[in-house]
């Protein structure tokens, strides 16, 4: 039996409603002005074409109800009973929805998490990200507060589709546990596409003005500053979605902001009861989640026939960021490598693509490996720019199995692409070794 309060418009969790899909299929749609005032270089001509936010949005919502279906169907297919209404677990064994008792063997903790809104005067006048994709009318003026992958990812976005975007951050630079390096040029590539971005920044007020909301903030050393906007998105991280569930009454461990806690197999504190995905506050990315089921699954009911029990390893996991220009990364920064590999040496390059050599734009790339030293093992590997995460999900692969630089270097590259500069960087920038 699958409970999920949401109805079938929410089946499929965060990643397909208000996540993961719709995020790149704005995303995509962000890139099309660029594409168009890049097109003039190769001989392209007319006016540029206007965004229609309701269409956009329209059909968005289309493609979310097509998914949502199609989860429908798999359940059903699998004679998964689903209730559309909020479960509260009762007992070890037992949880109370649409006013029944209903028992089992086994109860599984899959409810994802929630945008944290921090405690702020005016906070009625602020939205978070799940309500961006719906927005009426489209913000002119948009004003993100936050530097996370979900703030740096709507304020790329909505720049894109032709809102005029300030961010504020609180911190020294964006997008905190990246690679230093990638940290400081995506935030300068941003900057030159248009996103005015503050650090060192935090709010002071929010008010109702006639002409939209103003915002105070204090602008680092630059002191008090202000903005008037037409929307404020406050994307300061999320938090476990446990509240009202019943866990820690029927003696469920939570953990940092109501995580819930479990061992290697996702079992909690309650042997019955397992948790997997955002809930638990490990990694919160979709295929994470994933995988961690696959675990659950495998203890439960035992693996496939002829196979072992699958585990989860949380080693080189590789990741995304839909920032224009785009993020992909697997393995250790170059600050963390020699924490745990010891000493490293850190290949780079950074230029300018090909397309861009007719298309205008001043857009540059950047791309590094860290290399293990003692073992000439890449221990890690990150990009900024077009299309970052489909050029490292191949390189991901390469990593898990313990690929060397002498490996990547004897690895012939496709020309003329931006993926062959991996395995044709030969001259060291520099080297890192253990505080």
């Amino acid at each position: 039996m699958l409970a999920e309060q949401g109805g079938t418009a929410m089946l499929g969790g965060t990643c397909v409603n208000m996540g993961c899909i719709p995020k790149k299929l704005y995303s995509y749609a962000a890139h099309y002005a660029e594409a168009f005032e890049e097109s003039h270089g190769f001989g392209w001509e007319g006016a540029a074409p206007v965004l229609n936010w309701a269409t956009l949005r329209n059909n968005r919502r289309k493609e979310i109800s097509r998914l949502n279906g199609v989860y429908a169907n798999l359940l059903s297919g699998a004679g998964v009973e689903v209730l559309h209404a909020r479960a509260t677990v009762s007992g070890p064994q037992q949880v109370q929805v649409q006013g029944r008792t209903v028992r089992a063997r086994n109860i599984l903790i899959a409810t994802g998490g929630t945008p944290f809104l921090p405690a702020i005067d005016g906070a009625e006048l602020v939205v978070t990200s799940d309500a961006m994709f719906d927005l009426d009318p489209f913000p002119r003026r948009l004003l993100v507060v936050g530097a996370g992958y979900i703030a740096c990812e709507f304020a790329s976005i909505f720049n894109g589709l032709g809102a005029s975007v300030t961010q504020l951050y609180r911190g020294d630079q964006i997008l905190r546990g990246f690679d230093d390096e990638v940290r400081q040029f995506v935030a300068a590539e941003m900057r030159k596409t248009g996103v005015d971005l503050h650090l060192g920044a935090e709010v002071s007020a929010l008010r109702r003005s006639a002409d939209g909301i103003e915002v105070r903030f204090n602008d680092g050393a630059a002191g008090p500053a202000s903005v008037v906007v037409d929307t404020v998105l406050y994307a300061t991280g999320r938090v476990p979605n446990v509240r009202g569930l019943g866990l820690e009454e029927v003696g469920v461990e939570l953990g940092w902001e109501g995580a819930v806690a479990v061992n290697e197999f996702y079992q909690t504190s309650v042997p019955s009861i397992y948790a997997v995905g955002d809930v638990t506050d490990r990694i919160q990315l979709t295929p994470v989640a994933l995988a961690e089921a696959m675990v659950v699954v495998d203890r439960l009911f035992g693996p496939p026939a002829g196979k072992l029990a699958r585990g989860m390893d949380y080693a080189f996991i590789p990741t995304a960021v839909f920032t224009h220009p785009n993020i992909g990364t697997v393995g250790y920064s170059e600050q963390d490598a020699p924490k745990h590999c010891g000493n490293v040496t850190v290949y780079r390059s950074d230029f300018k693509a090909l397309k861009h050599t007719l298309s205008g734009s001043s857009e540059r790339t950047l791309m590094k490996l860290v290399v293990q030293d003692a073992t000439d093992r890449v221990i890690g590997l990150h990009m900024v720019g077009p299309d970052a995460g489909e050029i490292v999900q191949g390189f991901a692969v390469a990593m898990k199995v313990g690929a060397t630089k002498a490996q990547f270097d004897a690895t012939l590259g496709i020309h003329p692409t931006a993926a062959e500069e991996f395995v044709t960087m030969r001259e060291p920038a520099r080297k890192a070794a253990p505080a």
